[in-house]
C-alpha cells in the first residue's frame, strides 16, 4: 500500500510539473502598437484595438511557450479617422479581403534569463513570412483582484511593408518601409 501511495504521489508531481498551461491576454492591460516614419522626419503610432493572444507552455519560465495571435485589422487606430479609413482600403490593409493579422510561433530561443528570440509565421495582407522578434518575459505574479496567476510580456521587432505588399504606392520618404512593432500585455492563466 505504501509503494502505491508513493507511486501515485510521484505521478501527481510529474503531472503537475509537466502539465500544459494556457494563458490569455487581459485586453484591458494589453496593447498592440506599430510605429512608422512619415516624410523621414516624424514617427506616427497606431494600434490594433481588437486582438487575442493565447500562450501555451509546460515550463514556469515560458522557455517552451507557443504564442498565437489574431488581430482584427479593421480595429486599426492612429487617432485620426481620415487616416484610419485610408489604412482600411485596398491601398493598405484591404480589410474586406484580409480581415485578420495572425502570428503563430514556431520556435523560442532563450538569450538570457527572461529574454528570448521568438520566431514564427506572420500573416499580413495575404502574405505569410517567418519573422523573429525579441520577447521579454517580465514575470508572473498573483493578481490581487482575481487571485489568479498573471504573466507579463513585451514583444518588440521590425517588419518591412514591402515584404507584405502593403501600401506600395507610398514608398520612402513618404512612409518608411520599416515598421516597428511593440506588443505588451498581461496574461491570465486560463482555468
Amino acid at each position: 500500500m505504501k509503494k502505491i501511495t508513493i507511486l501515485l504521489a510521484i505521478i501527481a508531481i510529474q503531472t503537475t510539473v509537466f502539465a500544459q498551461t494556457t494563458w490569455k491576454n487581459d485586453k484591458m492591460h494589453s496593447h498592440l502598437q506599430f510605429t512608422i516614419t512619415h516624410l523621414a522626419i516624424n514617427d506616427v503610432d497606431g494600434v490594433f484595438k481588437d486582438f487575442d493572444v493565447t500562450v501555451t507552455t509546460t515550463k514556469p519560465d515560458f522557455s517552451d511557450a507557443v504564442f498565437n495571435l489574431t488581430a482584427n485589422v479593421a480595429s486599426v487606430n492612429t487617432g485620426v479617422d481620415m487616416r484610419d479609413n485610408h489604412l482600411k482600403t485596398a491601398e493598405f490593409f484591404d480589410v474586406t479581403t484580409y480581415p485578420t493579422i495572425t502570428f503563430t510561433s514556431t520556435a523560442i530561443t532563450k538569450v538570457s534569463p527572461g529574454k528570448y528570440k521568438l520566431t514564427g509565421k506572420f500573416t499580413l495582407h495575404g502574405v505569410t513570412k517567418t519573422i523573429t522578434m525579441d520577447l521579454w518575459y517580465r514575470g508572473t505574479v498573483v493578481n490581487p483582484q482575481s487571485k489568479a496567476n498573471d504573466a507579463g510580456f513585451q514583444l518588440t521587432g521590425e517588419l518591412k511593408r514591402s515584404d507584405f505588399n502593403l501600401g506600395s504606392k507610398f514608398g520612402p520618404p513618404m512612409l518608411s518601409d520599416e515598421v516597428e512593432i511593440k506588443a505588451v500585455g498581461e496574461f491570465a492563466e486560463a482555468k
